[in-house]
């Protein structure tokens, strides 16, 4: 498993329309192949604060969505609103168990 965390930061003003940016891209990012969870968080601690959880079964599924229209889309309406530069944080995983 492939997992990506990107950690963001807006004007406290812009925050709902970047979120909404993530979200209208939330349905085809979750039909990629490959893709197995695409999570938008907004911080409750500090309402510039955004982040964004990705789970892929391979890191091909995630390097296919970095080339995909879809992030191009977000990178375009986003990149503006950033008020510093994004970290995303990339590990390869393994699940050892999912308990329901």
């Amino acid at each position: 498993m492939f997992i990506a965390i990107l950690d963001f930061r807006t004007a406290a003003a812009e925050r709902d329309a970047a979120l909404a940016q993530l979200d209208s891209e939330g349905e085809q990012v979750r039909a990629m192949p490959g893709n197995l969870a695409y999570r938008i968080y907004a911080s409750r601690a500090d309402e510039s604060e955004i982040t964004v959880v990705h789970e892929w079964a391979d890191q091909e599924s995630f390097t296919r969505y970095l080339g995909s229209d879809s992030f191009a889309r977000s990178g375009e309406v986003l990149r503006p609103m950033m008020t510093a530069a994004p970290v995303s944080r990339r590990f390869h995983a393994d699940l050892l168990e999912t308990v329901g």
